[in-house]
Order: structure tokens, then C-alpha cells, then sequence
């Protein structure tokens, strides 16, 4: 317990100083000012803003798919800003999943096969016809991508990346190109992964509507962190407007 009686937060990120300069002089672009923040394990965090804003960005370093210029992340006791490419990609392969707005699918392979790319190198993967299931395609396992619609094949992407049973899943506006209908439905299958698996969830986006779902929501602007706010009261993917 802390000293106001609430039990304390278990942080999965811990965040210093973090700064990311892309090119030099007077062409350089600073995607992130000295970044400083702390990510509690277990929540929907919503990282809202503008295209630009260094959202993006964050969540490619705190990934593993990209070096900070300065500062530091520590997953867990884990110190990411330190470790060898190699180490990096373990880290990728063992506690994180990803999922992105263009669903990244094999466009020869069935939806079994897809989630398959994942679990054949996991180390303690989701059989992917449960994983396809916990999505509600189970009846879709055997479908090539050109055979499901928008929403399924972000939904085929989201049990590609749960699969392993990652600690973490990423996703970068996963809606974005998706209606309402078929958005709300996505968001649905992000909230039962973190409720289900106990995944720490992590979603950028720059819809607003999408924040009151979310545990925490971390507001980002000119590449630093403005503001960040606590839902006490969180709504349903289905309550949300679009």
C-alpha cells in the first residue's frame, strides 16, 4: 500500500529522459523531448494525438523496433536501452506482440497459417485455432485474406500477435482503416485480450472517442508527454462514438 491506502502499481515500462533526433543540424527533426514515464502492468493505455505528435515513435522504441538518441526504458528490471540487437529481438519474440493499421497478412497463407508464423517460434504459444477463436473466427480458420473482410483480418492479425501470449500488445491505430461497426468489434477483441490473458495493451491512435475505454490515457503532443488521465468510470467498446 501507498501512503494515501491504494494498493501500489506494478510497472511493467519505466521511462527516463527519452529523446529520439532524427538527421542533424538544421534538417534535424526532433521526434521526442525527453520523455518521462511510467506504464503500470495490466492496463489499456490509449496514447492519444495528432499525426506527428512522437506517439508513434515511443512505441517503436519501448517495442524494440527502434534506439532512443538519449534516455532510457526499462522493461521490468530490464534496461532495453542497453541491449545488443540480438537481445532486442529476443525481447520482441518473447513478451511482445504487434499489431498495426495494414494487417501485415500473408496474403497466400489461410488464417491458421498466418497465427502459425507466430507459434512455430514462440516458447509457449496458443494452439492458433484457439487464438483464432478467442477473436471469433473460428469458423474462418481455413480462409485466405482475400476471402475475409477488413474487420477479420485485423482480427486474424490481433490472434497472430496474441498467440505467443505476449506481456505486451502493441497496436498502432488498428482501427484506422476500419468503419464504426467493425472498429467497435476490434476494440471488443483488445479489451477480452487484456482481460483474458492479462496483457498490458497499448494503442495508439489520434480518435479521441477511442481514450474512454482506456485505464490511462497518455495525451502527446510536439514529442512529449502533455498530460495524462485517469478513467475512473470506462466505457464499453460498444458505447463508443465513432
Amino acid at each position: 500500500m501507498d501512503k494515501t491506502g491504494r494498493a501500489e502499481e506494478t510497472l511493467i515500462y519505466r521511462i527516463a529522459g527519452l529523446s529520439k533526433v532524427y538527421g542533424e543540424g538544421r534538417s534535424a527533426v526532433h521526434a521526442l523531448r525527453g520523455v518521462s514515464l511510467d506504464i503500470p502492468q495490466g492496463e489499456i493505455v490509449v496514447l492519444l494525438g495528432p499525426s506527428g505528435s512522437g506517439k508513434s515513435t515511443l512505441l517503436n522504441i519501448i517495442g524494440g523496433l527502434d534506439r532512443a538518441t538519449q534516455g532510457r526504458v526499462h522493461f521490468h528490471d530490464q534496461n532495453l536501452s542497453e541491449m545488443t540487437d540480438v537481445q532486442l529481438t529476443r525481447y520482441r519474440r518473447e513478451h511482445i506482440g504487434f499489431v498495426f493499421q495494414f494487417y501485415n497478412l500473408m496474403p497466400s497463407l489461410t488464417a491458421r497459417e498466418n497465427v502459425e508464423l507466430v507459434t512455430e517460434i514462440a516458447n509457449d504459444p496458443m494452439d492458433p485455432d484457439e487464438a483464432l477463436a478467442m477473436v471469433g473466427l473460428e469458423e474462418r480458420v481455413d480462409h485466405f485474406p482475400s476471402q475475409l473482410s477488413g474487420g477479420e483480418q485485423q482480427r486474424v492479425a490481433i490472434a497472430r500477435a496474441v498467440a505467443k501470449q505476449p506481456a505486451v500488445l502493441f497496436c498502432d491505430e488498428p482501427t484506422g482503416a476500419l468503419d464504426s461497426t467493425t472498429g467497435r468489434a476490434v476494440l471488443q477483441v483488445l479489451k477480452d485480450v487484456n482481460e483474458q490473458l492479462g496483457a498490458t495493451v497499448l494503442v495508439v491512435t489520434h480518435a479521441a472517442s477511442q481514450a474512454a475505454m482506456a485505464d490511462r490515457v497518455i495525451h502527446f503532443a510536439d514529442g512529449d508527454v502533455r498530460e495524462v488521465v485517469l478513467n475512473r468510470e470506462k466505457l464499453t467498446p460498444d458505447q463508443i462514438e465513432w
